[in-house]
């Protein structure tokens, strides 16, 4: 059963999106993660680990619906799968589909077969030991259950196809773990570290790596959300309003 539901826009009302009332709803961070996704991206397969409510696979369809690129979500909570398979026909995003999948056990889908896909996007759950939200929704897509950062990072490597590419957004204190996972297996290694506002410490990453990949690491120059009245600065406008990639800017 479908639970309560609003309807909402991203990107400047350029996208419609159904959220609960009570329970998980996107954030910034689906949008800024959605604008990370870059280079050859015609006719590309994604997946989108841990949709939610869809959010990041909207807007980057939002972005590449001239591309002919297929888009995949997996998403444990069958009631966020199917509220994001309803945002994307009202988009008229014939080519984005969710399926309620936990990805702790093996996926059975035929089209979810290991190493057929050139780009996997994820928004993890953050921790394992942060006090869970007593609405149930939030604390699944929050919290670990069962299933560290490094296991959900072994899932998505394992769909990216040989030198695929995996983007993914997360607290500033998971880059050690995020980094040692991938030490050996994946290279290439890109590290965007997300500013509020200028003078703040960084609380997000933007972290993207290339499997198989032997390529240097780099760690790009910082990206701030607000300028210091509050007000989003001109570069993240272009991604949270415009729906721009950001390495189009």
């Amino acid at each position: 059963m479908l639970p309560e539901y609003t309807n909402d826009y991203l990107l400047d009302k350029q996208v419609k999106i159904l959220q609960p009332v009570n329970g998980y709803r996107a954030s910034t961070d689906a949008v800024l993660l959605a604008g990370s996704v870059s280079g050859k991206l015609k006719n590309a397969r994604i997946l989108d680990v841990g949709s939610g409510t869809g959010a990041v696979s909207l807007c980057l369809a939002q972005r590449l619906q001239n591309d002919n690129v297929q888009i995949c979500g997996l998403e444990i909570q069958p009631e966020l799968a199917e509220l994001s398979n309803l945002s994307a026909a009202q988009n008229n995003f014939s080519f984005v589909n969710f399926y309620n999948i936990d990805i702790r056990h093996k996926p059975q889908d035929a089209n979810l077969q290991p190493c057929s896909f050139d780009i996997v996007i994820s928004n993890p759950p953050y921790s394992d030991h942060d006090m869970p939200s007593p609405n149930k929704s939030k604390a699944t897509a929050h919290n670990h259950t069962d299933f560290n950062l490094s296991k959900w990072l072994a899932f998505c490597l394992k769909m990216a196809k040989p030198f695929g590419k995996i983007y993914l957004i997360n607290r500033v204190e998971a880059l050690s773990e995020i980094c040692a996972f991938f030490r050996g297996k994946a290279g290439n290694i890109t590290v965007l570290p997300v500013y509020s506002k200028a003078g703040q410490n960084a609380k997000r990453i933007i972290v993207s790596a290339q499997k198989d990949s032997k390529a240097p690491d780099c760690i790009l120059p910082p990206f701030f959300v607000h300028n210091a009245d509050g007000q989003y600065t001109a570069q993240a406008q272009k991604i949270l309003r415009d729906g721009c990639g950001l390495f189009d800017l």
